[in-house]
């Protein structure tokens, strides 16, 4: 009965290893099969992570690459244009200035040649107007008291030494009084000194006056005269010399100076 209940016991023992065995192999199976499947599960989301993230960051490295070529293109194309722009500008800066040369280079010729027109225009009347030739305006002139600027004369009206600004031409009383030259009758009047006065322009520079006259009523201010044309006659309305003998008071003058008459008329 013992060697029986051994060999139960026995039998026992080995069929609870073996079933434990058995157990043991199957936790083992199970465990490495779980972590096999929770690492292919891992690697699968990983990779699943992974596409997405490069998916993503190629998404973003498209759209950074798309708004940095978008801002390069924008870049360029505004440098283009201020290229352009500034280019645009200098060839209006250059164009302005060259006109503005040309217009002054052109007011400048066009000054000159005013200034060359003039000149000639200044000297052709210098050329066309001709010194005046001066003749007596008396016939068979005697000069009776002569031209004294610098020096003096003796006044027998006034009893003393004046100076003289003419000449006087003794002649008789109402003897007729001629232009010495072509002429504008400028002014008739009465002086205060040399009495009835006529006053001929013959142009810009010179001037005659005839004075001590008894009429004038031959010519009016403002009227043309030629040379040898009567212009009056001979008398006594010269106050300063009224006791000399009759004579004509006649006056040269230059540029407002007064001359000496013998200087341009033979007598």
């Amino acid at each position: 009965m013992r060697r029986e209940h051994r060999s139960i016991n026995k039998n026992s023992n080995k069929i609870l290893y073996i079933s434990g065995g058995v157990l043991l192999v199957a936790i083992i199976s199970f465990i490495i099969t779980f972590i096999m499947y929770s690492n292919r599960s891992n690697s699968n989301s990983s990779e699943i992570l992974d596409t997405q993230f490069l998916s993503s960051v190629e998404e973003n490295e498209a759209g950074n690459t798309t708004e940095a070529s978008s801002r390069i293109g924008k870049t360029v194309e505004e440098s283009k244009n201020n290229e352009s722009n500034t280019q645009n500008l200098k060839e209006n800066f250059e164009y302005a200035e060259n006109k503005t040369k040309q217009i002054v280079v052109s007011e400048d010729n066009s000054l000159d040649t005013n200034k060359e027109d003039n000149i000639k225009k200044e000297e052709k009347n210098k050329k066309e107007e001709k010194e005046p030739e001066f003749e007596s305006p008396i016939e068979s002139a005697e000069i009776l008291k002569e031209f004294a600027s610098d020096n003096l004369v003796y006044s027998e009206t006034l009893k003393e030494w004046i100076t003289h600004p003419g000449i006087d031409i003794k002649a008789d009383k109402a003897t007729i009084v001629k232009a010495a030259e072509d002429g504008v009758v400028k002014a008739i009047k009465n002086d205060p000194r040399y009495g009835l006065t006529v006053i001929i322009e013959h142009n810009e520079n010179y001037q005659t006056l005839y004075a001590n006259l008894l009429t004038s009523e031959f010519v009016s201010e403002g009227e043309k005269v030629k040379k040898g044309q009567t212009i009056g006659t001979i008398g006594d309305t010269a106050v300063y010399e009224i006791v000399d003998d009759p004579h004509l008071h006649f006056e040269l003058i230059k540029h407002g100076v007064n001359q000496n008459p013998v200087d341009y008329i033979k007598f």
